[in-house]
């Protein structure tokens, strides 16, 4: 019954978060907030199902791109061949992603710590090489060329900016939602005591294989989904989906915002595409300016930001007790 009212709490706020998105969206209509809310969707749903890997089970994935870059590619494919419909096609960009996370992560979650994330970079890079080379199929480094259909369905045109912002508002939020349910559950619970005390788990008789592949799937599967979004954003896929620098945006996103908070990596992504776009304005020097900032940010507070605020909030509600 706690659980039942849980969810339905979750849900009440997905909804009333959406609510306001779509009157912020909508009222100002203006299009760099149509396309920050795009943005803001699809990269805190990277960050969101990332943290799932390292701030609910401690695996730290350096290759998380390769499902965002498998769900746009295969999503844009689909699309293009001209046969599938638009909610097919999603659902069938987010199996192979799934199916794609089942098979690299049985090789990665037996190993640990700096191997694992070394590994999951080794497949990503394999991947994004494959890209690169096949050039029939994927455009190699010029990507999937000539746009990507966008039929309307169920009377959603997501060839429209406002459509798909609320389009993508829909798939972070009920996305958030179904990951909050995931920590919450006693399934959660056994991640985070693998993440602390793996010998002591398994002693208790839980299989630290199945746990982090189980994981290791759902948070590949929630990538797929926002290469999806990603693929429709810019309408075509690019090898730049499957690179390095992907991933690592990510983390840098989740250490901004915060691990141990759950909305803390949806925080970081916000503030990340806020300094992203204020410093390209400002200067050319982009790269510079904004890994000095986050630099300083990260080694100055050395926890992310809605870590630091919950736990001062805590420390000054203990001396108040």
């Amino acid at each position: 019954m706690r659980t039942v009212m849980t969810w339905r709490g979750d849900a009440l706020l997905a909804l009333l978060g959406f609510v306001a998105l779509a009157a912020v969206a909508l009222g100002l209509g203006a299009p760099s907030v149509l396309d920050f809310a795009i943005r803001f969707a699809i990269f805190g749903l990277m960050a969101m199902s990332l943290n799932l890997l390292i701030g609910t089970t401690g695996l730290v994935s350096f290759g998380h791109a390769a499902f965002f870059g498998a769900g746009a590619y295969t999503f844009g494919l689909l699309m293009q061949s001209g046969g599938w419909s638009i909610p097919m096609a999603i659902l069938a960009a987010i199996v192979f992603s799934a199916l794609l996370a089942l098979v690299i992560g049985a090789l990665c979650v037996r190993l640990s710590e700096i191997y694992f994330a070394f590994l999951t970079l080794a497949f990503q890079m394999l991947l994004h090489s494959l890209v690169i080379s096949w050039v029939s199929l994927t455009g190699g480094d010029q990507g999937l060329m000539g746009g990507i259909p966008k039929p309307p369905f169920l009377g959603i045109d997501l060839g429209d900016a406002r459509h798909l912002a609320l389009f993508s508002a829909f798939c972070l939020l009920a996305s958030v939602v179904a990951l909050r349910q995931v920590v919450r559950s006693p399934f959660g619970a056994a991640l985070r005591m693998l993440r602390d005390n793996p010998e002591r788990a398994a002693f208790l008789g839980l299989s630290i294989f199945r746990y982090r592949l189980a994981a290791f799937v759902i948070a590949g599967t929630f990538a797929g989904l926002a290469g999806v979004l990603m693929s429709l954003y810019v309408s075509g896929a690019f090898p730049t989906f499957l690179y390095w620098t992907t991933s690592g945006e990510a983390i840098f996103m989740i250490m901004l915002g915060g691990i141990t908070v759950f909305l803390g990596p949806l925080a970081g992504a916000a503030i990340f595409l806020l300094l992203n776009d204020w410093i390209t304005n400002i200067t050319e020097h982009h790269g510079l300016v904004l890994g000095s900032i986050l630099l300083v940010l990260v080694l100055g507070l050395r926890k992310g930001l809605l870590d630091f605020a919950v736990d001062a909030w805590r420390e000054r509600q203990g001396r108040r007790a």
